[in-house]
């Protein structure tokens, strides 16, 4: 079993959620929380004074899933997570090989790939 963990932006929840079942997930823990990455916040005008949001809030899903099912369903999760707004995709791609297994890297004895 690996537990398979996405930081998601909290308006794509609903298409994840969907496409987890369609991959056959039938529980997942689902948690607040809040973060930043390239964008480091951002600012924002309430009533005439202007004030800077450095955390943005952000959703976390944990799934534990089977060892053989890992890859299926982090295809699944990373797939309905995007928004297409990320025209480099270059990190998409890195934590794809970074984390799969697949031909290109093997699980080294002891080691974990996901999870």
């Amino acid at each position: 079993m690996k537990l398979v963990t996405g930081v998601i932006q909290p308006h794509r929840l609903d298409d994840v959620k969907s496409a987890l079942e369609a991959a056959g997930v039938r529980g997942m823990t689902v948690s607040e929380a809040s973060g930043y990455g390239r964008q480091r916040g951002h600012t924002e005008v309430y009533r005439g004074a202007e004030y800077t949001v450095d955390l943005v809030p952000k959703v976390r899903i944990e799934i534990l899933v089977a060892d053989e099912d890992v890859a299926a369903v982090a295809a699944a999760l990373i797939k309905a997570a995007q928004t297409g707004k990320d025209r480099r995709r270059q990190g998409l791609d890195r934590a794809r090989r970074r984390h799969l297994p697949g031909p290109h890297r093997r699980a080294r004895p002891g080691r974990a790939v996901v999870g």
